[in-house]
């Protein structure tokens, strides 16, 4: 069993509990399966890992049934209590072993260096401390680690990022269960010290209206690997 305290710092079994929130992006987010081809976004995601997997916010487990049968395990954290009931449902379908687990993104309640890779799926936007939640991330992947990530954050020019950043300091994170629009996920990757891989732009749903939360980014990330002596 591979959880524990986080060595980074207690956190309570709720650590959030935004229900109504909730409640709404589990329906927006199946509806999203077909409609804006998260379905496929979600496979190109997941291709080709294998062996222990951290998913850090895993929501409603949407993820779990797109994982390769090469993974051996999934250890998945949430921290809202609807969406990880929704979660363990969805472990209970999953052609893989899934642990889903209270926890925090800026304190995971697992034990050092215990994984192979971490998946990081719409979490960045809405974590509190982002360097301290990608320290965590290093801290539990093995070096040679891999990161895979899809996020949303800041682009689509300089009207549309002054409108992400007005958002974020006023009506949307309270609105959306503490969602910022303007973040940069790939600078935030750079700065807490992973080595980026190729990643994608892109535009969600690429043939609709351009919104505040349209411009993502699907890419890899490793933690570097122990230099020899």
């Amino acid at each position: 069993m591979p959880l524990r305290s986080a060595g980074s710092g207690k956190v309570s079994p709720d650590p959030v509990h935004p229900p109504l929130f909730a409640r709404y992006y589990a329906r927006v987010s199946v509806n999203a399966e077909t409609r804006m081809g998260m379905a496929g976004v979600r496979e190109r995601l997941l291709a080709g890992l294998s062996g222990r997997v951290i998913e850090i916010g895993a929501g409603n487990g949407l993820n779990f049934g797109h994982y390769p049968r090469t993974v051996s395990e999934i250890v998945a954290i949430e921290p809202e209590r609807t969406l990880r009931q929704l979660a363990v449902e969805s472990a209970l379908r999953s052609g893989v072993p899934v642990d889903v687990a209270p926890g925090a993104a800026e304190a995971l309640p697992v034990k050092s260096e215990a994984f192979d890779a971490a998946v990081i799926s719409l979490v960045l936007c809405s974590v509190r401390d982002v360097p301290r939640a990608l320290g965590e991330v290093r801290r539990v992947l093995r070096p040679g680690g891999e990161v895979r990530f899809f996020e949303h954050g800041r682009g689509g020019g300089r009207v549309m990022t002054f409108t992400q950043r007005a958002l974020d300091r006023t009506v949307w994170p309270p609105l959306n269960g503490g969602c910022h629009l303007a973040r940069d996920p790939v600078a935030a990757l750079r700065e807490a010290g992973f080595e980026l891989g190729p990643y994608r732009r892109m535009v969600m749903p690429e043939n609709g209206p351009r919104l505040p939360t349209s411009y993502c980014v699907l890419g890899t990330a490793w933690r570097p690997a122990l230099k020899e002596r």
